[in-house]
């Protein structure tokens, strides 16, 4: 019986997820969310300044999460934040959602304190005048019983990534392959 199921955020998987395994608590995928959040947080920017959007450097610097940067770093980054304050709003509000998701390993008691400001930072997103990131809030709210899943669960669905990224691996290898049982062992033997 299958219990708990770790996916991407794509309603299509929830969806089939719901109608084959009915019993089972459907977990978004950590690394997914984060990135959901990073992609959208970065169109919002190259709506804001779409020239400086465009600097390696600093786009690096921007994704990364606060705590991973260096003092000079920082400071650069401090830098070019001050001169557009509403991306220094965003930014920290990224930063403040992107620790809320990053929590493992939760009580029950804990989880109920998360997700009242998981909801909160989903309504402020929904409001805020952007078009990315009301995209991101209206998303983030339709998958909120997901999201707040991650917080009990450390699950995640790196195994089956893995298998893809080998099974495309297989495929290119082979320039495709014409008889589809030949690519099946062959996956089978490399998956194994």
């Amino acid at each position: 019986m299958v219990r708990v199921v770790c996916i991407d955020i794509s309603s299509s998987y929830r969806s089939i997820i719901k109608k084959h395994f009915p019993n089972a608590k459907i977990v978004a995928d950590r690394f997914h969310v984060m990135r959901l959040v990073n992609h959208h947080f970065l169109a919002a920017w190259r709506e804001l300044d779409p020239t400086q959007s465009k600097n390696r450097g600093l786009r690096s610097l921007i994704r990364r999460h606060e705590e991973n940067l260096k003092p000079e770093q920082k400071e650069k980054l401090k830098v070019y934040l001050a001169e557009i304050p509403v991306l220094e709003t965003i930014y920290t509000f990224k930063q403040k959602l992107c620790r809320l998701l990053s929590k493992k390993n939760c009580t029950v008691r804990r989880c109920r304190k998360l997700i009242k400001r998981l909801l909160n930072y989903i309504d402020q997103l929904k409001t805020c005048g952007i078009d990315q990131l009301e995209t991101l809030g209206r998303t983030l709210g339709s998958w909120d019983g997901e999201i707040a899943a991650m917080w009990r669960f450390t699950k995640n669905n790196g195994i089956t990534e893995g298998f893809h990224n080998k099974m495309e691996t297989i495929s290119r290898m082979a320039y495709g392959f014409r008889n589809f049982e030949n690519y099946r062992l062959r996956v089978r033997v490399m998956c194994a």
